[in-house]
């Protein structure tokens, strides 16, 4: 089972390298607001995406910066959500 570990820790990680990369491409080309549900989403999965990876290979200050990034994520969306008074799912 440990022999799965770092080919499933590399592939966590570039998927999570991908969705923040792509979160960023289309917040700058304006294809998705920066607040917005599908943002912070991929947002939040790169950045735990990265921070699994990164903990499988000891980098504890990635895996914090990651999970920071993530409670970020949350955060925001939580904040959006009250400041619409989103209450239907968007």
């Amino acid at each position: 089972m440990e022999e799965l570990l770092p080919p499933v820790a590399a592939a966590a990680g570039w998927i999570g390298a991908l969705c923040t990369a792509t979160a960023y491409a289309l917040v700058s080309r304006r294809r998705i607001e920066p607040d917005s549900r599908a943002s912070q989403s991929i947002n939040m999965l790169g950045g735990a995406l990265l921070a699994v990876s990164a903990a499988a290979n000891g980098a504890w200050p990635s895996v914090t910066s990651n999970f920071v990034w993530v409670i970020i994520g949350m955060q925001t969306l939580v904040g959006v959500r009250r400041g619409l008074g989103v209450t239907d799912g968007r």
